[in-house]
């Protein structure tokens, strides 16, 4: 007779591992450079397969950033989550801000700073992060189109969700980085709120 391993724990081990191929892989690529490491290697130093390493990470820009999915669900979540009278630019600048925040206190600040010189100098670990951050965007817009009540995102919305989308990638090459994202939703707050205004009367109009 034989017993099926729960989901739950599979998941957790798979998740453990894919972790760990990702904080092997990019401690390597800051000591050495990210060209100079070959997936072998990292297979290697993280006992794992290459076919193993391939099978969480399609490609090898893919082993720094290795929350991808984890950051669309929570961007969406702060947005549908967001308390009563929040509005959605208040709650996704705070969203950006517990995230800087939080990595600095995890990884201290000299440590975030080496690494984010190590992604804006590596030409295409930028390109990678500018797409695959921008990927949420039909998430976002239908998460603050859905939380005004619309079947679908307007333009507004998809190049609002566009911009705060952007500003990331803007804060991550910013010396002071809490300063630019305040400056940024500030500047957003002044176009958007108008915008949310209507769409939400809109909406309160036709009930």
């Amino acid at each position: 007779m034989t017993s099926t391993e729960p989901m739950g724990r599979r998941e957790r081990k798979k998740a453990a591992t894919r972790k760990n191929i990702s904080d092997v892989a990019t401690k390597m690529f800051l000591d050495r450079g990210f060209d100079n490491v070959s997936i072998r290697e990292i297979a290697d130093a993280a006992d794992a397969s290459p076919t193993t390493v391939f099978a969480h990470f399609p490609q090898k820009e893919a082993l720094v950033f290795d929350e991808d999915d984890e950051q669309r669900d929570r961007l969406v979540s702060a947005v549908r989550g967001r308390a009563d009278g929040i509005s959605i630019n208040r709650a996704l600048h705070d969203f950006y801000s517990t995230d800087v925040r939080t990595n600095v206190d995890e990884h201290g600040d000299d440590v975030t700073r080496i690494f984010m010189a190590f992604l804006n100098e590596t030409p295409v670990l930028r390109e990678y992060a500018a797409r695959m951050w921008l990927r949420h965007e039909d998430a976002l817009s239908d998460a603050i189109a859905d939380e005004l009540g619309l079947d679908a995102p307007t333009a507004e919305i998809r190049v609002y969700s566009r911009f705060v989308l952007q500003m990331l990638l803007l804060v991550n090459d910013a010396d002071d980085q809490l300063g630019t994202l305040d400056a940024g939703f500030a500047i957003l707050e002044s176009g958007w709120s108008p915008v949310e205004a209507r769409l939400a009367s809109a909406r309160t109009d036709a009930r």
